[in-house]
């Protein structure tokens, strides 16, 4: 096999509105996304890294794709909600040049290596977008990214309705029931769900960033797998917890959960955002 090679181009976020169930306790907390009636957002990830000269351009157009700047060129007709899903991750394997991504990990180097060899390429570089887990390209190629979502595959938004508990201090559990609105066949489908973080600023003394002040959203902390599903109904409510440890200085005000359904090939066929209660 031909060695991969690594780039980092220097050339020239995002959830359906969540809605308050109540509170059950100061540990726990209910809450219920908005289902649109017509298609469900599309995944935008984006592979990124603190020490790569043109991500911090890329963040930017991704913190403002996730806070709706672009609904209006992006929404098709007669949707409702948001039109796009937003998540970042940081790779680990720039850290060598001088400054190591305090975000950066190889769980999410891995991820981006699976996609490279899905889609047929090869090279890793940053920043790159990957849609709805179809399409590649570089990620600063903002006219790109709008087509891209708006040609997309769209999917029904799961149903589920989240319980977020804090067992101890240093751990979540977010609990998820409801229906997925697509039929699974046995193939399966893996049922996903991360944790982000939004407003992370980080003073970068070192590397390619050097006395850069870098701004990020969406940035994934942490990914598990719910379940996988096989030779399911459309209606047929599924239930799962996903447990996280949480990190020091976790807020959870400025933290929210993505819900995504993927095949083996890493393609999303659905996606669902929740934004965490304040009180958990």
């Amino acid at each position: 096999m031909t060695p991969r090679l690594f780039a980092c181009f220097r050339v020239k976020g995002s959830s359906t509105s969540p809605t308050g169930k109540g509170i059950t306790g100061h540990n726990a907390a209910v809450v219920a996304a908005d289902v649109p009636a017509g298609d469900g957002p599309v995944l935008v990830q984006l592979f990124s890294s603190q020490g790569c000269k043109t991500s911090p351009e890329a963040e930017m157009l991704v913190s403002r794709l996730g806070r709706g700047d672009f609904d209006g060129q992006i929404r098709r007709e007669g949707g409702a909600g948001s039109p796009a899903m937003v998540l970042v991750f940081h790779v680990d394997y720039w850290d060598y040049l001088g400054w190591k991504d305090p975000y950066g990990s190889s769980q999410w180097t891995v991820r981006q290596k699976a996609y490279i060899e899905a889609l047929n390429q090869d090279t890793m570089f940053t920043p790159q977008f990957v849609v709805q887990g179809r399409v590649q390209f570089l990620g600063n190629e903002e006219d790109a990214l709008l087509k891209s979502i708006v040609e997309a595959p769209r999917f029904p938004s799961p149903a589920f309705r989240a319980t977020f508990q804090r067992p101890t201090s240093e751990t979540l559990q977010v609990s998820l029931t409801g229906a997925l609105r697509m039929k699974v066949d046995s193939s399966g489908i893996d049922i996903m769900v991360a944790l982000y973080e939004n407003g992370i600023v980080t003073d970068c003394p070192r590397g390619e960033n050097s006395g850069r002040v870098l701004s990020n959203d969406y940035v994934v902390r942490k990914l598990e797998k719910l379940c996988t599903v096989k030779d399911l109904t459309a209606k047929k409510t599924v239930s799962g917890t996903a447990h996280f440890t949480v990190w020091d200085g976790f807020n959870s005000a400025k933290c929210g959960v993505a819900v995504f359904l993927q095949n083996t090939s890493l393609q999303i066929f659905g996606t669902q955002s929740f934004q965490m209660p304040d009180e958990i």
